[in-house]
Formats: structure tokens, C-alpha cells, sequence
């Protein structure tokens, strides 16, 4: 493996604290997946990048794709906002109700989450889990 295709060397990672907010919720919300993406040629400080996909191209890319969860504090996602819409309610006029709610909630989860970003994650490799830094900005 040439040492710019070797996730092994990324000591940090730059992302945006919305990007992450933003694609844990995509991912809630819709039948796609959104991830912090980070393509090849690597090196040791790395810019992760929200990707939403629905087929995981990561083996033709060499991508690393890190899941939003693995970057927001736990207690953060436990308190993500669930739609509670039953058939019923989604029949009745007050489904705008209901729906509005949910993205007033979506809405202020994502700024609490922006502010729960973690220090470190890991990213996984061929050689196993390997710890790496994360640098806020935006």
C-alpha cells in the first residue's frame, strides 16, 4: 500500500460540527446514509466531508467514511428527536402540526449537537481501529 493510500497516517481531522449535525439527521430522517467522507491521497491532517450515498462505493474510492455518531457525544444522539406521527395523525389536518414540531425539535437537537462534537474518534482500517484527532471549524 503506498503511504498515500494508508488511512494509518491521518493524525487529524478537520470537519464541520454541522456537517456532522446535519448528516446524523439526514441519516435519521431519510432512507440514504450520510457519513463524514475523507478520500485518498492521505496524509496527516485531513478534511472530513458530509456525503450522503445509497450504494457504499468505499472499496472502488478508498474513501473512509465516519459515521456521524462516532462524532457527537452519546447522550447527544440518545436525545435525538423521534416522530411520533401515528396513521391517524398522519390522516388529520394536524399532521402539519406534528411534522412542523419534529423539525422545530430536529433544529434545536442539531445546534445542541454542533456543540457536542468529541476530541478524538476512531476510523477503521485494514489494520484495525486507528485513534484520530478532531479539529472543529466553520
Amino acid at each position: 500500500m503506498a503511504e498515500d493510500d494508508d488511512p494509518t497516517t491521518i493524525r487529524s481531522l478537520a470537519l464541520s460540527p454541522g456537517d456532522a449535525a446535519s448528516a446524523y439527521a439526514y441519516t435519521q430522517e431519510n432512507p440514504g446514509e450520510a457519513v463524514l467522507r475523507v478520500t485518498p491521497p492521505f496524509h496527516g491532517r485531513m478534511r472530513a466531508r458530509i456525503h450522503v450515498y445509497q450504494r457504499d462505493d468505499t472499496e472502488l474510492t478508498g474513501a473512509i467514511h465516519i459515521p456521524p455518531a462516532s462524532v457527537i457525544e452519546s447522550d447527544v444522539l440518545e436525545d435525538y428527536p423521534r416522530l411520533e406521527a401515528t396513521l391517524e395523525d398522519a390522516m388529520s389536518a394536524a399532521s402539519d402540526e406534528i411534522r412542523k414540531r419534529h423539525a422545530d425539535a430536529v433544529e434545536e437537537w442539531q445546534a445542541r449537537a454542533r456543540e457536542s462534537i468529541l476530541e478524538a474518534t476512531t476510523i477503521d482500517t485494514d489494520d484495525g481501529p486507528h485513534l484520530v484527532e478532531l479539529k472543529q471549524i466553520g
